[in-house]
């Protein structure tokens, strides 16, 4: 891809939503144990109907620059040739968050 920037899409879970975003910058972070992600690339709707979970996340993400995920909350990241439409939807009662914290104390 000379010339291009890579192309990602993002998936992972946040207060209940499963996330679908598409980025072109994927890196492990400064910070241990976070995944961070930047240059958030949207849809330029040509049409009339606008999706709203896609406007909640251009609201959401409007002033970020970049985010840190923490790497348990990551689902799946791919590089993709084309993007595709972000989007939030809700996760269902029946699906739990995988794998617990990394370090749990003793109550002693």
């Amino acid at each position: 891809m000379a010339g291009n920037k890579m192309l990602y899409r993002v998936q992972f879970v946040s207060n209940g939503e499963h996330y679908e975003l598409y980025v072109r910058e994927v890196s492990q972070g400064g910070l241990f144990g976070f995944v961070e992600i930047g240059d958030f690339v949207w849809d330029n709707h040509s049409q009339i109907v606008v999706d709203p979970s896609h406007e909640k996340l251009k609201t959401e993400f409007a002033d970020v620059t970049s985010t840190f995920i923490p790497m348990h909350n990551v689902l799946r990241i791919d590089q993709v040739k084309k993007q595709g439409t972000a989007k939030i939807t809700e996760l269902s009662d029946k699906v739990t968050a995988f794998p617990g914290p990394i370090y749990t104390p003793k109550n002693e």
